[in-house]
């Protein structure tokens, strides 16, 4: 499992799902990490859910997790420890020890609904103790129903009981001394009344036969509704400090509309921030949550290339300065990388995506392929055609001054590019795309690229993303049944550096095959 995510999702029920499917079809990688505790994994049927009505619980998360997967969504049976702030991110610690990096995260990770210390009431909890009339009523309708008192917002549920039942008691132990106005009223409509703690809720398995009382009593019931403590799973965001707001069921994380909460970089939805959102309620949060979230990334995408950090420099007229005002620039050798794969494939049509000085153009044509190598410097490409002239195969490694794009499509057998990166903006996602659609049918495309900094410079050092291979791959966006992934690794290279220590460097390597 690769450790750096456009978008991690902590919680895969109906809101994590729902975000998570929204991020996969906007080309997000994401990655679901979930510890398989949803809320409603006690019912054993979902209602009230338009296109999914009875659905087992279980098998609506199959179905989600399938309908995301199928757009890239990966997931991870895991629970999140912590997460911290990191320059541009975010840094999730699993339970296991394992980071994870992320630009943006999505809670969704519910809540446990704590219950009364009653005998016979939580291991019933999801299937003759109950919380919700709209999930649950319908199943119960007619038979004698009971109302466990906890909270002042037991009166409302009460009341609303009354809808699918005449035959409702009220147990208001829970509430202190009720008003004669408040009693008035709830026998208004039948509702049979007992102040006395009930002590025990008895049946055979998931059945409720009866509630008994502290004063002796028995009151025949078959389900009883009640309202629980809340606990919403969010202590791991502890260390991020984070608004919260104070409801009468418990505190809660503070988000907008949107689910963005006081973190730029967080949004959260469901059951997490909202106990009374129901299966339909959270996908919808979750929904617009992961809508939210691309919004955001889209935003800083074009934030960071509109004016970011990087020289505002035209790439062209950077490189032509820098190969211009030096006899040699690189040190003439053929990267190792391609020197390597290429050995093992048949020689025939190649393409060098900035070719620069010439040495990989040169390589494969001492090997046997005819290569063409394209650079936006006259001068590299100049000064690259001089060096296969003086290598003697000036007839098989052609350069060119320009651009990929006037490269013919499908014609080469190999299309190769070596640390495309630039302290100038390039659109090197694209400029892979297209190098992409230079492949021939059965050939080959190798990227070679800096997958971390050297190990005397700062992790962030320079103007460069850093990305591993498998991001790389999933950036690019190619299509499965076009595309073979044949090498996605990372090779550890010696070098020196500037002030002459040895040092390493790890260099990702992607050799993708066109079917």
């Amino acid at each position: 499992m690769e450790n750096s995510w456009d978008v991690i999702v902590a919680g895969g029920g109906p809101a994590g799902l729902s975000a998570a499917l929204m991020l996969g079809r906007a080309r997000r990688r994401v990655l679901v990490v979930d510890a398989g505790r949803g809320r409603n994994r006690f019912a054993e049927h979902m209602h009230g859910v338009l296109g999914a009505e009875g659905m087992p619980p279980a098998e609506f998360r199959e179905r989600g997790r399938a309908e995301a997967a199928a757009y890239g969504v990966e997931f991870a049976d895991a629970e999140i420890a912590s997460v911290d702030r990191t320059d541009g991110g975010l840094r999730a610690e699993l339970s296991s020890g394992e980071l994870l990096s992320a630009r943006a995260l999505i809670v969704a990770t519910g809540l446990t609904d704590r219950l009364p210390e009653i005998p016979g009431l939580a291991e019933r909890w999801g299937r003759t103790v109950l919380h919700c009339p709209y999930c649950h009523g319908w199943e119960v309708r007619g038979e004698r129903l009971a109302v466990l008192a906890t909270s002042p917002l037991s009166m409302h549920q009460a009341e609303m009981i009354r809808q699918w039942s005449d035959r409702l008691t009220v147990f208001t132990e829970g509430l202190g001394d009720l008003s004669d106005e408040t009693k008035a009223r709830l026998r208004s409509r039948g509702l049979r009344l007992e102040d006395s703690a009930v002590v025990e809720v008895r049946g055979d398995g998931d059945a409720i036969s009866s509630v008994a009382l502290a004063d002796g009593q028995e009151v025949a019931v078959d389900a009883i509704f009640t309202f629980a403590d809340a606990l919403p799973h969010d202590g791991f965001l502890a260390p991020l400090g984070l608004e919260r707001r104070d409801t009468p069921l418990g505190s809660f994380l503070a988000v907008d509309e949107m689910g963005r909460t006081s973190d730029e970089r967080v949004w959260a939805a469901g059951n997490v921030v909202n106990p009374g959102a129901n299966v339909p309620k959270s996908m919808g949060d979750g929904s617009f949550a992961g809508a939210a979230v691309n919004g955001a990334l889209v935003g800083w995408e074009f934030d960071e290339a509109a004016g970011g950090t990087w020289p505002q420099v035209a790439s062209a007229e950077l490189w032509e300065e820098r190969y211009a005002e030096a006899d040699r620039v690189w040190s003439h050798s053929a990267n190792a990388v391609l020197a390597d794969v290429a050995a093992g494939l048949e020689p025939g049509t190649a393409l060098d995506l900035g070719s620069g000085e010439g040495a990989d153009v040169i390589w494969l044509a001492q090997h046997g392929w005819h290569a063409t190598g394209v650079d936006i410097s006259p001068t590299a490409a100049g000064r690259a055609a001089e060096a296969a002239e003086a290598a003697g195969v000036a007839a098989g490694a052609v350069f060119v001054a320009g651009d990929v794009r006037d490269q013919p499509d499908g014609a080469f057998d190999l299309v190769t590019s070596s640390f495309l990166h630039s302290p100038a903006e390039i659109p090197r996602e694209d400029l892979l795309r297209e190098a992409a659609n230079k492949v021939a049918p059965g050939g080959h495309l190798l990227i070679t690229s800096h997958a971390g900094a050297p190990t005397w410079a700062p992790a962030h050092a320079g103007h460069h993303t850093f990305l591993p291979p498998a991001e790389e791959h999933a950036r690019l966006g190619l299509d499965a049944a076009e595309w073979e992934l044949v090498l996605c690794e990372t090779r550890e290279r010696e070098l020196t550096s500037p002030a002459g220590e040895a040092g390493t460097v790890d260099d990702g390597v992607l050799l993708i095959r066109r079917r």
